[in-house]
């Protein structure tokens, strides 16, 4: 298959803030034309794969968006969160630790 084929069979573009984000499954949806959703999961998309497909029909879509963008969901806005709330704790720590040899 060529590359041209495979856009051939897109149906359609779609931008992901029009996508509705499942935060337990971590999973991208958009209506699908035969009543079913279009399905792409958050890692699928951080790995590059740009497409999300019916599981109940032949048509798929192309899911538009910026990596930075998915920061936002899933694991990495808490560890980001995390990180952020460590910090102050470890400078902490290595001050009274430093104060304790002094």
């Amino acid at each position: 298959r060529t590359k041209m084929d495979e856009d051939q069979e897109i149906y359609e573009e779609v931008e992901i803030e029009d996508m509705e984000y499942n935060e337990e499954s971590q999973i991208f949806t958009y209506p699908c034309p035969c009543g079913d959703l279009f399905c792409t999961s958050l890692e699928d998309l951080r790995q590059g794969n740009d497409i999300a497909f019916c599981p109940s029909c032949t048509l798929k879509v192309k899911v538009i968006f910026d990596l930075d963008f998915l920061d936002q969901f899933g694991d990495s806005s808490l560890q980001k969160e995390k990180q952020q709330i460590q910090l102050p704790n470890q400078q902490n720590l290595v001050l009274s630790k430093l104060e304790k040899m002094s």
